[in-house]
């Protein structure tokens, strides 16, 4: 056997011998990848015989396939046979005095499989002996990502297969010194292979083909680190197919991909579980100086994780930082994993304490100043500026925003900063700094702008974040449009948001920015950004079920309209508002109380129609339903006075579903009717769900479930439609109990999961809390007693904790029924009580289920 071909014929057959000796399926290359650490598509270019696989873990490839140990020493010799017919011959003399330059292995190298498999694929693939040029892999990534590492890792395992020597160059094109100069360069590859100092050419073209020739028809390794540019690589490359050639660089290199068709190897920080991995190596177990007792080495052990977890974060998982940060955790007495967190935590310290002791080439400070340097002026600028957005991720309009440029010349600054690994691409068409990169971005701009011109930059972005956020809010949200202030459209570019898909999606995508930007806006001298921002948001957060993001901004801002003394009421109502859906109602009530009276001292008489209408919202939850009625009444005739069909609709739909929990069918079918009529005619297709899914709720409750779930598929819809995720799992729920109520409870139970889910996700507790009790319900119907009193156990800490005296007593009642049934009767006799007290202090003497509202 002499080929790739023929060896991977003997493994395929072993795989099939395998199976149906085992009498089962053969094993996917999945499960091979999984078993053996290479990835699934390089076990496919070894079975399929394209690539030869390397010794490294050969033995276990051919132990899952079933070899015996006869078999696995006679394929590991088959496989060495092959590697050895595709060498050329070897010069006894040459093989004497064949380089061996590569620096000491990485200790502790952690993960990159895919990223080696690369390398074996590209470096091992079958050669047809036609005079191809060698091949070459730029390996490519930030400061500190682990390139030299990898580099010299992969080099180190594949040495033996390149026996004529392996060839290693720092080529400086990042660092301290000046790069290495390709003459320089390759006087110290010939010197390499053996050339004497007085025989070198004098001119580089002519030491260049010297080094071609010498290293024609060798097996020969060449690594050529920390390169600068394609030009400095150039005449460094061997001219024949059997050498191979690793090339390092914080540069992408594209003219050496184009013209040598190099294939480039992106490196990335490392995947959670690698970085926690090498730190646990780095750092070393701890010994434990307390008694352990039952159960506390497994806390100890999820501590710890999540200690080494949140230290890698810090370090944003670069192998550098972690080296750095593991070296001073481990540094002596008072020192520690625990201690180092405590200081990384805060951003401006970060850069001192991963210093490694002032060693300029570990030091991440100059680690990054080697990239700022090759940049020109304006790239350096632009990178800077960076450092002043608050946010770590931002698109090609920010840096417009920054830099005062067209959107032309901030994408060719970002293509510019991306090809230099400064700035990574992110999701969709935005780009991202890790924090470490961001600390030295903030440090430049301190450095090399001056006061003004970092305010003028930072304002500029501030205004294109709040104009073009009001802008896709009058889009997707017009009939909002007179509650948000008006905003002044921006001086710099902004994206095209006047189609609802395009608004829509560049809300989302910046959202993360958005809420940097107000929040740090609040604490930075720009109050009134923050309060706009909030004012202009609201809905758009309330409807993508973005709760933490909301409490985060209205927060910030109610603080900001004290500072700047401008619309303290419509943020404190929106603060009040994600505080009524992640279910902190006493909280909300005094927001709203606040915000109502501040409306009315003021003669808003539109903020006042709203500010009675959450207070309205909240008195429902907490019981309180005579306040309730009256104040959303009150509402509705503000809106009614006002001419505002929007603001009539949406308290149609408050009272109906107000109406329907005190069992009033008929004038809550009414007035959600009407509701459904007003926003169909507004067009506004999300008002019109909610509408039809509380209308629904009535004809279940009525003994219509069919006419009840044709409106709720429509509630569903639309919802879905108009990408409000908290309508989208009150739709799911009601389903749940409609099917539930008609009997059809597995049907019922699907629902009920997916709209269980959905609240979780988003954080709305009030429906988090309704549904379980639905599902506990449905549950102790099909005799699943122990799960149904679970559920119901859940639903009640949480009413217990948000003040729903409805869903409170709803719980106990089911708790008292599960308990019963499970023979427990003084348990069940005292919830049962509590159920009827708290339906005495409602004034009523039924259930039901959510009302949802707009």
């Amino acid at each position: 056997m002499r080929t790739t071909a023929e060896l991977a014929r003997l493994l395929r057959e072993l795989r099939r011998r395998h199976a149906r000796r085992l009498g089962r399926a053969e094993p996917s290359y999945r499960e091979l990848a999984e078993a053996t650490g290479w990835s699934h598509g390089i076990i496919g270019e070894y079975l399929t015989g394209r690539v030869l696989p390397p010794t490294d873990r050969f033995d276990i490839l051919v132990r899952l396939l079933g070899a015996s140990p006869a078999e696995q020493g006679a394929l590991a010799t088959a496989r060495d046979g092959v590697e050895e017919a595709r060498r050329p011959p070897r010069n006894e003399g040459v093989a004497e005095r064949a380089p061996r330059q590569l620096p000491m292995d990485v200790y502790g190298f952690t993960g990159r499989a895919a990223d080696l498999a690369a390398l074996d694929a590209l470096a091992f693939a079958p050669s047809e002996g036609d005079g191809r040029a060698a091949a070459i892999s730029v390996v490519s990534g930030t400061a500190g990502v682990g390139k030299t590492a990898l580099a010299v890792h992969w080099a180190h395992r594949a040495a033996r297969r390149f026996p004529d020597g392996q060839l290693y160059l720092d080529l400086r094109g990042y660092g301290p010194e000046p790069p290495v100069e390709p003459a320089e360069a390759l006087a110290r590859l010939l010197r390499g292979l053996g050339e004497s100092e007085p025989r070198l050419p004098a001119e580089t073209a002519d030491r260049a083909a010297l080094y071609r020739t010498l290293l024609a028809g060798r097996r020969t390794l060449v690594v050529l680190d920390n390169a600068a540019d394609a030009e400095q690589i150039r005449p460094l490359l061997p001219g024949a197919s059997s050498c191979f050639v690793v090339v390092t660089s914080r540069d992408d290199l594209p003219g050496l991909v184009a013209r040598e068709g190099a294939r480039r190897i992106g490196l990335t920080a490392l995947p959670m579980h690698e970085a926690t991995a090498l730190l646990r190596t780095l750092i070393g177990t701890q010994p434990q100086e307390q008694e352990r007792t039952p159960g506390s080495a497994e806390l100890a052990e999820l501590a710890e994780l999540a200690g080494l977890t949140e230290l890698a974060e810090r370090c944003a998982r670069l192998p550098l930082a972690l080296r750095i940060a593991a070296e001073s955790a481990s540094a002596g007495p008072g020192h520690g994993p625990a201690r180092l967190l405590s200081g990384l935590r805060d951003e401006q310290r970060r850069l001192d304490l991963l210093d490694a002791a002032g060693d300029p080439r570990t030091a991440l400070r100059s680690v990054f100043s080697w990239s700022f340097r090759q940049l020109s002026a304006p790239v350096a600028r632009a990178f800077a500026l960076l450092g002043l957005h608050p946010s770590r991720e931002f698109d090609a309009f920010a840096l417009a925003a920054l830099t005062d440029l067209d959107v032309a010349g901030a994408e060719d600054l970002m293509t510019q900063l991306t090809r230099a690994h400064l700035v990574e691409a992110a999701a969709g068409d935005g780009f991202a700094l890790h924090d470490l990169l961001r600390a030295y971005a903030a440090e430049r701009a301190e450095e090399c702008c001056v006061s003004d011109d970092r305010n003028a930059a930072l304002s500029r972005l501030l205004d294109y974040y709040l104009g073009t956020a009001a802008a896709a809010m009058n889009t997707l949200f017009p009939h909002d449009r007179h509650s948000r202030p008006e905003v002044t459209a921006p001086l710099t570019p902004v994206p095209p948001v006047h189609q609802a898909s395009d608004a829509a999606l560049w809300l989302d995508r910046q959202r993360t920015a958005l809420v940097a930007a107000g929040v740090h806006a609040a604490g930075h001298g720009w109050p009134q950004h923050c309060v706009d921002l909030s004012r202009v948001l609201w809905r758009a957060f309330e409807v993508g079920g973005h709760y933490q993001d909301a409490l985060a901004l209205h927060t910030a801002a109610v603080g900001a309209a004290e500072d700047c003394g401008h619309g303290h009421a419509a943020v404190l109502a929106n603060l009040g508002s994600i505080r009524w859906w992640l279910g902190d109602h006493q909280a909300a009530r005094a927001d709203f109380e606040q915000a109502l009276e501040e409306h009315r001292h003021a003669g808003d008489h539109d903020g006042e129609a709203r500010a009675l209408a959450r207070l309205g919202l909240v008195q429902e939850r907490l019981g309180d339903y005579q306040a309730a009625a009256k104040h959303l009444g009150r509402a509705l005739e503000r809106h009614r006075a006002a001419g505002d069909r929007h603001g009539e609709g949406s308290q149609l739909i408050n009272l109906g579903a107000l109406h329907r929990r005190l069992g009033e069918h008929e004038q809550a079918a009414r007035e959600l009717s009407q509701a459904a009529e007003i926003f169909v005619e507004l067009n506004d297709a999300r008002l019109e769900g909610y509408a039809l899914g509380n209308l629904a709720l009535v004809h279940s409750e009525s003994g219509r479930s069919e006419e009840a779930l044709a409106h709720l598929e429509r509630s569903l819809q639309l919802c879905r439609r108009s990408g409000d995720r908290g309508g989208e799992g009150s739709a799911l729920s009601t389903i749940g109990a409609v099917h539930g109520r008609a009997g059809r409870h597995v049907a019922a139970l699907g629902y009920l999961r997916r709209g269980l889910a959905l609240s979780r996700e988003t954080g709305d507790r009030s429906l988090e809390t309704e549904t379980l009790n639905c599902l506990g319900e449905t549950l102790l119907a099909i005799g699943r007693i122990g799960t149904a009193e679970a559920r119901h156990q859940a639903a009640l800490e949480l009413a217990e904790g948000n003040g729903d005296r409805f869903e409170h007593a709803r719980a106990a009642r089911g708790l008292a029924a599960a308990l019963e049934q499970g023979g427990y009767v003084e348990d069940a006799r005292k919830y049962r009580e509590l159920a009827h007290d708290l339906h005495r202090k409602l004034g009523i003497e039924r259930d039901g289920d959510r009302p949802g509202s707009p």
